[in-house]
């Protein structure tokens, strides 16, 4: 009983932390309406309890593919992070959430508290990963 409840565990652990990737055009497509006029004001409970409030950007449903190729649809949430690879093989993660474009350049936050702003040349970019961390982040609305 034991081992067949570790299993289960291990196997929801494996496949809940599914990675999708975007391919680059795709992503200018689903960025390209998108600057910082067109953010919305959220507000996020995180694990402790704490509510963070911040502009993200309004996609809803990420169009992504999976590892065999095939087209996927995520849904957005404050948990989705994204792990974008650029050409010097570096790798920066961001809350995708928190992705806007601007003038080729993605702008992204490492962090939803201290403000960690970076921007990464769209011509930079080899690959744009994203899965849900699973840090329970959730949306909330003002009450």
């Amino acid at each position: 009983m034991k081992s067949k409840i570790l299993a289960i565990t291990l196997c929801s652990i494996i496949c809940s932390c599914q990675t999708y990737f975007i391919p680059i055009e795709s992503f200018r497509g689903q960025f390209s309406e998108i600057d910082s006029t067109s953010l919305i004001m959220v507000r996020t409970r995180g694990p402790a309890g704490d509510i963070a409030e911040y502009l993200a950007n309004p996609i809803d449903q990420i169009s992504c593919i999976d590892k065999s190729g095939n087209p996927v649809k995520v849904k957005n949430s404050p948990s989705i992070e994204s792990r974008i690879t650029t050409e010097d093989g570096k790798r920066t993660i961001f809350y995708f959430d928190r992705f806007v474009v601007q003038n080729d350049t993605l702008y992204g936050h490492r962090s939803r508290f201290l403000g960690m702003a970076k921007a990464i040349p769209l011509g930079n970019i080899t690959k744009i990963e994203i899965q849900d961390g699973k840090k329970d982040f959730k949306y909330v609305k003002k009450k």
